[in-house]
């Protein structure tokens, strides 16, 4: 499974590889919707004299972005861009290209939304099967959040520790979803991590939802998270109120 690390998918490292800029590039214009979905992309020779590499190269990078669910591409046809609901949204490079391309609060409203279906069921999930390897990896998590004394300090703890309820359910493909929700997740703690009191007030949230897992009940734990989503949300509905965006 990927991993998330210490990667910032606002600021990517550069990367010297023109083929990696020309998938880049051309993803998140059609991701920010200059490329409309049915449009086709430039003709290949305008592409090749944009980007001034050679045809294989262009062509490789086309690969890229038909795997990645953006873009059907058909000899003689060109590539075409894809109906947004076909695009492989929780891929790592598709998922950066649309933060970077969405308002924050657009950005905010997708996440939230997405994150009250999946975190009370996952979390529910979790109070019922998981084992008590899995609910101490989760309370060690809740420890570096405990631990921490700056809001760069609680970043990866609190990343692990609803990564570690996804992958607590035993079922890979919420623990696959739940480490991709990762990649957006950072962004919102780091947008709400702008409030002073951040810290004070993650940490009784938090606990709130580990006591419950704990104590295996699936009931207490699905109404924690809930409670900690919804609170969440009114953080980040104040942080964008005084107008600052994402970083």
């Amino acid at each position: 499974m990927p991993s998330t690390g210490h990667r910032d998918y606002r600021h990517p490292p550069q990367r010297k590889s023109m083929h990696a800029r020309i998938v880049r590039d051309l993803g998140m214009r059609i991701v920010a919707g200059e490329f409309e979905p049915g449009a086709r992309l430039p003709a290949e020779a305008d592409l090749l004299a944009e980007y001034e590499v050679s045809r294989p190269v262009l062509r490789e990078a086309t690969r890229v972005l038909v795997a990645k669910g953006l873009v059907l591409s058909r000899q003689r046809a060109g590539a075409t861009v894809r109906p947004r609901s076909e695009w492989h949204l929780l891929d790592p490079d598709v998922l950066y290209w649309l933060i970077q391309t969405q308002p924050p609060a657009d950005f905010v409203e997708t996440l939230m939304t997405v994150r009250r279906v999946f975190e009370p069921a996952a979390a529910a999930l979790a109070a019922r099967i998981a084992s008590d390897e899995a609910l101490q990896g989760i309370a060690e998590a809740y420890a570096g959040m405990e631990a921490a004394r700056t809001a760069d300090d609680i970043l990866e703890p609190d990343l692990a520790f609803h990564r570690r309820i996804a992958e607590a359910t035993n079922n890979p493909l919420l623990a696959y979803i739940g480490n991709m929700l990762s990649l957006a997740l950072r962004e919102s703690i780091k947008l709400s991590s702008q409030l002073p009191n951040t810290h004070a007030l993650s940490l009784p949230r938090h606990k709130a939802i580990l006591t419950a897992l704990l104590a295996r009940d699936p009931f207490a734990a699905q109404q924690a998270t809930l409670v900690q989503l919804k609170e969440t949300r009114e953080d980040l509905s104040e942080v964008l109120a005084t107008g600052q965006g994402l970083l």
